[in-house]
């Protein structure tokens, strides 16, 4: 059983900032990528940023420069930190996990993020 708990949301003015965190817990041995997707009112669920257990990072293009994705693999823990934030970045936020030599994905309950003045 795998477990991700999200927290670290909330309401920011633009261009404040926040700091995602998902940590994992339970059956976490393979654990390889983490990331985050996000979801406004009415859109579809997008991809925001990826890391795999080495370090290698993806970005989506909205987010480039202002998003920055880290882990602690000690910890089994990834973080989102999240600059010059935009009314348009507000969404729930999910993270996600794999594991290596599996085709499984668990997520987060999601966490919402509110960029309003």
């Amino acid at each position: 059983q795998v477990q991700l708990v999200e927290s670290g949301g909330g309401l920011v003015q633009p261009g404040g900032s926040l700091r995602l965190s998902c940590a994992t817990s339970g059956s976490t041995f393979g654990l390889n990528a983490m990331g985050w997707y996000r979801q406004a009112p009415k859109k579809q669920r997008d991809m925001v940023a990826r890391i795999t257990h080495v370090g290698t990072t993806l970005y989506a293009d909205s987010v480039k420069g202002r998003f920055t994705i880290s882990r602690d693999n000690a910890k089994n823990t990834v973080y989102l930190q999240m600059n010059s934030l935009k009314p348009e970045d507000t969404a729930v936020y999910y993270c996600y996990a794999t594991f290596a030599g599996t085709a499984n994905t668990y997520w987060g309950q999601g966490t919402q993020v509110t960029v309003s003045s």
